[in-house]
């Protein structure tokens, strides 16, 4: 009878919680959306390539409240939000505007497990827009600035007995202030998009030892077999092992021990190399002992690919894969989602995008203005698909000129936007670092913020030289980087040529087709170009795609297509924005696509 009844309670409690939240507003949802479950959010394991057994999942109904600025924290909350939705998005619940006047405040309890005693309890955000403080138990714990990367505190000594009581206090000026934000805007419309303020990535919990792994930096070498594995500690001491396991499926193919701090290379006899055709991976066990102990163990994953580039027969500059000509093609991706914004609903929400471009017949991402939950790129990784990974954008535009060689005199932040330009691109490429799907490093995009392009550019060479950089798709164009990248609309054209560098088609396409009952907005909806049903578009489509043909064999190197899904106002996607309907026709799309991707070897 006791059984039942706590059978009963569990469900009652479990039904309240669902009558406390609900989608807000009347915009489009995708499907996914009517999947969502409050108790169990996105209930994935949120790092898959550092990955630890014992962990637990704090998304779900928190307390939610908009204040003015300076306030202290509020007696009473103004009702529920469904974390991790921005609070702008329909998926939250709330749907309200936050703006540079006002914070945005949470709060939740939880308990930590008793298993976990003796434990030091780690406390993730995978990523909040865009400056958070956090207060445990009434006290100040740490703050952090920056959008789109991961960040945590060590809990430990401010925990308590029973539940804790965790605050997160959120500002966010979006476009009224000078930070990374992408294609968010305070006054959307056109290209750009909803504001998206607060947490939007999932908040968790891991108990470690006082020895402990904090991050892994994976960086392959296929030309010398080797795969060189960094792993940076906390807590550690003189003496103590870092081991590495590298295994193909159950069978173990090479193991390195170092002294903490010291990288490890591992050599692979015959390595089997990633590519989208054949994305093999190999496992990684990470292993920390101190005295022979075992302190932590993390599982991880990894890839041999190479991307390079080489001059042609007929003197162009291509882009290569594992030293081979590999013309790189794939879709302008955004990321956003008419119901939960910058947040996928689900899992499968966040893998579906990936797998219609590879079902498109592309073989790359170009990844817009904006930075993806961990899980994206361990699918990305997993499924075979290039990255291209672009710096999200912020502060003011100076003047563009796209079809030349910039001329004029180059955008000047302040010091403090400087700075925080900086420090967040560093913090991004750590974040991706390991992830072999990512191949290019896009810092500037269409002179947006754009500011000493040359020395950002060569930094950001400099620091990852296992990777190419396109240093301004779009323009303003300097002799720096690898790749001269062009934007043109509707349809492809090759108006400037670099003999020393890549010249890739960064943008173009953009074919307009509103479907009525997919919109999210009745009318202001456009494309470069629009047209009337899907043979049109397609079409269409296909009369740019072999005018590209021409335009490879004389130059271009890599190009992008204009875009993935519907986003807000524009109609210019694939697929409609709420992801029920292709919009193109798929098998005819598909072998286009597949020609351009294997042009550079089917000419031979």
């Amino acid at each position: 009878m006791k059984i039942k009844l706590l059978v009963i309670l569990f469900f009652a409690s479990a039904l309240g919680l669902s009558a406390q939240w609900k989608p807000a507003g009347d915009k489009i949802k995708t499907d996914w959306a009517n999947k969502i479950d409050v108790n169990n959010v996105l209930p994935e394991y949120p790092r898959p390539i550092m990955e630890r057994s014992d962990w637990q999942n704090l998304n779900g109904l928190w307390e939610y409240a908009i204040l003015p600025l300076g306030q202290t924290e509020p007696a009473r909350f103004d009702g529920k939000i469904l974390v991790p939705f921005a609070v702008e998005s329909s998926l939250s619940g709330v749907q309200k505007e936050l703006g540079k006047e006002k914070e945005l405040w949470y709060k939740r309890t939880f308990s930590v497990p008793s298993n976990w005693k003796g434990k030091q309890i780690l406390l993730h955000f995978g990523a909040v827009d865009w400056k958070t403080e956090v207060f445990l138990n009434d006290v100040k714990i740490g703050s952090h600035k920056g959008g789109y990367t991961p960040f945590s505190f060590n809990i430990t000594p401010y925990l308590s007995s029973g539940e804790q009581k965790l605050v997160v206090k959120v500002w966010d000026p979006t476009t009224d202030g000078y930070q990374p934000v992408g294609k968010q805007n305070t006054k959307p419309e056109g290209i750009w998009y909803t504001p998206v303020s607060g947490i939007w990535q999932t908040v968790w919990l891991e108990p470690v030892n006082n020895k402990h792994i904090v991050a892994i930096k994976a960086i392959p070498d296929i030309d010398s077999k080797k795969m060189t594995i960094d792993i940076c500690t906390e807590g550690t001491s003189f003496g103590d092992i870092i081991e590495v396991v590298v295994k193909d499926g159950n069978s173990q193919v090479a193991i390195s021990k170092a002294a903490v701090g010291q990288p490890l290379e591992i050599a692979l006899a015959n390595p089997k190399l990633w590519s989208p055709e054949s994305p093999f991976l190999y496992d990684v066990d990470i292993n920390l002992y101190s005295n022979d102990k075992l302190c932590d163990n993390v599982k991880s994953y990894s890839a041999m690919r190479k991307v390079s580039m080489k001059r042609d027969n007929n003197g162009i500059v291509r882009l290569q894969l594992n030293n081979k000509d590999y013309f790189q093609f794939g879709p302008l991706d955004q990321g956003w989602w008419p119901d939960g914004l910058y947040t996928a609903p689900t899992d499968e929400a966040l893998i579906y995008d990936i797998q219609k471009t590879k079902d498109f017949g592309f073989n790359m991402i170009r990844k817009h203005v904006k930075v993806e939950p961990a899980r994206w790129y361990t699918h990305c990784d997993r499924m075979g698909i290039l990255v291209w990974q672009d710096m999200p954008n912020g502060d003011r535009s100076p003047q563009w000129q796209n079809r030349n060689y910039f001329n004029g005199s180059e955008h000047i932040r302040t010091a403090e936007s400087e700075a925080n330009y900086r420090k967040e691109w560093k913090e991004i490429i750590d974040y991706l670092i390991s992830y072999p799907s990512i191949v290019t490093w896009v810092p500037f995009n269409e002179a947006w913020g754009q500011f000493k392009t040359q020395e950002i550019a060569e930094w950001t060479k400099a620091y990852d030289p296992s990777r190419l950089v396109n240093p301004a798709s779009g323009g303003n164009h300097y002799r720096t980087g690898d790749m001269l990248d062009l934007h043109n609309y509707p349809g492809p054209e090759m108006y400037l040529y670099d003999a020393e560098r890549a010249t890739v088609l960064g943008e173009y396409g953009g074919i307009g087709l509103p479907l009525q009952g997919h919109l999210w907005q009745p009318d202001k909806n456009w494309g470069y170009v629009q047209f009337k049903n899907s043979k049109e578009v397609t079409d269409e489509y296909i009369k740019y795609a072999e005018m590209l043909k021409k335009m490879i064999r004389s130059g271009f190197s890599a190009a992008v297509y204009t875009q993935t899904t519907d986003v807000e106002g524009e109609v210019n996607g694939l697929i409609t924005y709420d992801r029920k309907v292709i919009k193109l026709e798929e098998a005819r799309t598909r072998k286009v696509n597949l020609e351009i991707c294997n042009i550079l070897t089917s000419d031979k």
